[in-house]
């Protein structure tokens, strides 16, 4: 994994952690020293994140990434091409989540941010292991979208709309 990869990869796990997560779990995770994960924190703290050393590891407080959530509507058989559209273009599909009319709203992390965490997501839904989360409002659902900017979001959103995967206006 390359570097900026795996710093994409710390902040996205400390951005969806509700606990702080240590460096030796950091180096374990992304096999790397100990000391590369402390010359990653110092890279991305410069780089605008604010991420707090306590005791316990690191946590972020803020980010400078910009968030965004999609109503989508599509098939199974589209997933892949719905997340390739978004990761392509520089995001990262946080979470799922649906209204379901009983049970209220059910979220899922993602966390998908590369090719690799698509091919493993699809992977896990094709294989029969579960099915997506979609399937039981009638493919419609919602993703919460980062990015580091607002014009990477309205890049995404305006591909999706070219696909025909945002969701209609009630």
């Amino acid at each position: 994994m390359k570097a900026a990869d795996r710093r994409k990869a710390i902040v996205n796990l400390l951005l969806s952690s509700t606990e702080a997560i240590s460096g030796g779990k950091l180096s374990e995770e992304f096999g790397v020293s100990r000391q590369i994960i402390v010359q990653d924190i110092t890279v991305l703290k410069g780089s605008g994140y604010d991420i707090l050393s306590t005791h316990n590891g690191y946590i972020i407080q803020k980010s400078p990434l910009k968030e965004r959530v999609f109503k989508v509507h599509h098939t199974t058989k589209e997933t892949e091409d719905e997340l390739t559209a978004i990761v392509n273009l520089g995001g990262t599909v946080v979470d799922v989540f649906v209204w379901h009319k009983v049970y209220g709203k059910m979220t899922a992390p993602l966390n998908i941010f590369s090719s690799l965490h698509i091919k493993q997501f699809i992977e896990g839904v094709r294989s029969g292991k579960s099915t997506e989360l979609m399937n039981i409002t009638g493919g419609y659902h919602y993703h919460t979208v980062r990015a580091e900017s607002e014009t990477i979001l309205d890049e995404i959103e305006k591909a999706l709309k070219s696909k025909n995967y945002i969701a209609p206006e009630i």
